[in-house]
């Protein structure tokens, strides 16, 4: 679904992300680890075609984000780690239009929204203004808005951060259940998140993949004990 060549973006001296080569199949949870300063948002930033590559280029549902963008963008949606809902609407509110605003008519706007409250298990907030929700239901709730357009591919930016162990728990159910219909690419400095849903996983260093495979086979393949032990190990490791 997503395959990417050579992919580079420098900000004058600076490469943010160097050279990578990659794929990311469907049907999957996609992992992007890194200390920070690695390139992982860089790197979505240019997937989503919200910035362009200084060189290489990528390739998703096999149109490149180089002449194709307008196209990709209508196929993903992104979640960043800010909040984007509007603190004054209800959930509810919040959902209509944002469906609205991607076109669907007001009875189809309302049906979605519905069923997105549902799955997010926000069915006692529905019309609770979005301020006075916790963290966690923020959260989900800004999730819910990505997904309002039915992408088929969902960026997720640190999903988790700053959320209780509960509330994160939570909100795994939801993205096990989002991987059936839609790709989920997610970066996190939760290795216990990692280990629990993700498919695959690319750890990034200096702007370069060093890794890219299943949590079981990292650990097998750098002789570490856990993950935690070899996402380390990677990480300080010379290249």
């Amino acid at each position: 679904m997503i395959k990417i060549k050579n992919l580079t973006k420098k900000y004058n001296d600076l490469i943010a992300v160097n050279n990578i080569t990659l794929s990311i199949d469907e049907n999957q949870i996609f992992a992007l680890l890194g200390l920070n300063g690695a390139g992982k948002t860089t790197l979505i930033k240019m997937l989503s075609c919200l910035t362009s590559p200084t060189s290489g280029d990528a390739f998703i549902f096999e149109k490149s984000i180089l002449t194709h963008s307008a196209l990709i963008k209508k196929s993903i949606n992104i979640s960043p780690q800010e909040t984007s809902v509007a603190q004054n609407l209800t959930v509810l509110e919040n959902l209509i239009f944002v469906a609205q605003v991607y076109g669907f008519n007001k009875k189809q706007a309302i049906e979605k929204s519905k069923q997105l409250i549902k799955l997010f298990e926000l069915n006692d907030k529905t019309n609770t203004l979005s301020k006075k929700l916790s963290g966690g239901q923020q959260r989900k709730l800004g999730i819910a808005m990505a997904l309002i357009s039915e992408p088929k591919i969902l960026f997720l930016d640190e999903p988790t951060l700053g959320l209780d162990i509960i509330s994160r728990r939570n909100l795994w159910k939801i993205i096990k259940k989002i991987k059936e219909k839609t790709l989920v690419v997610l970066t996190t400095h939760y290795l216990d998140e990692v280990e629990h849903l993700a498919d695959k996983v690319a750890i990034m260093k200096d702007g370069k993949v060093i890794e890219s495979d299943t949590v079981k086979n990292i650990i097998s393949k750098t002789g570490q004990m856990n993950f935690e032990e070899a996402f380390v190990w990677l990480s300080q490791k010379e290249q």
